[in-house]
């Protein structure tokens, strides 16, 4: 496969699986600077789906997404994901965003799962309190009987994103990085901005967010089967839940319109072995920062 034609920015080693795409996943990443490249054959897959999901069905899947992300939970409980120990790696804002060392870390994980993020984080380093909150009642409460779980320097909450106010958890200007990681993608493009929005209330001026998700022609936007696609790069998956695929250039402007501004915006090229069915498939990440701007922009 035409897999590595572009210019190469960075290489590190990594570990993300995405639903429904359980396979090893060991080797390394490659940073792009731009999408990669398909092959003919899946050019002509994705060309050949366009037969959208039902106006009624993408409807109740709307109603319904946060119960299918509590169905989610209950049935992998805290076993699905593995711990993102790569992070403090791949995010150096984690460790070199304070003033002195001794400083308090205010860090908000939009979406925290089950905490498989939060939690590396909190035995890493003694100087965070960590806002945690998730679409899922469920996923919280995992959260909570975490035996890493303290309120002294970690408080979870059951939040839409797209609705409920952050401010009313989290005071307003007092968060120093905002993680958001395999996030967004799961919720309706339309109301991405409304997340990003709810975000920078809580950010401080000069505050960063930390962003990693799916990106364009990953493995799993490729292997969707006809009748699950919602729009464009977006679809279903059997359980209900959904997902996007990020474009370098869709990311950016949706930050920037919420009134961020840009630090760094790239792929992530990860190929990823199968054993079982003898595979290797190439995964695309999008991996980004940007920054609440210090004063408003002007209109």
């Amino acid at each position: 496969m035409a897999l590595m034609t572009n210019e190469k920015c960075k290489v590190e080693d990594i570990e993300e699986v995405e639903p429904e795409t359980k396979v090893e996943s060991r080797g390394r990443e490659t940073k792009l600077c731009s999408v990669r490249d398909l092959t003919p054959e899946e050019r002509d897959r994705l060309s050949s789906e366009r037969t959208l999901v039902s106006d009624f069905k993408q409807i109740k899947l709307e109603k319904e997404a946060q119960k299918n992300w509590d169905l989610f939970y209950k049935r992998n409980t805290t076993n699905f994901f593995k711990d993102r120990h790569w992070t403090t790696r791949e995010f150096e804002e984690l460790k070199a965003c304070r003033e002195f060392e001794s400083q308090k870390l205010i860090l908000l994980e939009a979406g925290c799962g089950v905490g498989n993020c939060i939690f590396p984080l909190l035995e890493d380093d003694l100087n965070i309190f960590v806002y945690a909150c998730d679409f899922s009642p469920r996923a919280v409460d995992f959260v909570k009987e975490n035996p890493l779980y303290c309120t002294e320097r970690c408080c979870a909450f059951q939040c839409d994103l797209t609705r409920d106010d952050l401010m009313e958890n989290v005071p307003e200007g007092s968060v120093d990085v905002v993680t958001l990681i395999f996030v967004l993608s799961a919720i309706h493009p339309d109301k991405m901005k409304l997340v990003l929005e709810n975000i920078s209330k809580v950010l401080k001026p000069g505050g960063v967010v930390l962003f990693r998700d799916y990106g364009m022609y990953d493995h799993a936007m490729l292997r969707f089967k006809s009748g699950n696609k919602l729009g464009e790069n977006f679809y279903v998956r059997q359980d209900g839940t959904r997902s996007y695929f990020f474009s370098k250039e869709f990311l950016a402007k949706l930050f920037l319109e919420a009134g961020f501004d840009l630090v760094s915006n790239e792929y992530v090229l990860r190929e990823t072995v199968n054993k079982k069915e003898g595979l290797c498939v190439p995964r695309v990440f999008l991996q980004s920062k940007f920054i609440r701007p210090a004063h408003p922009q002007s209109s």
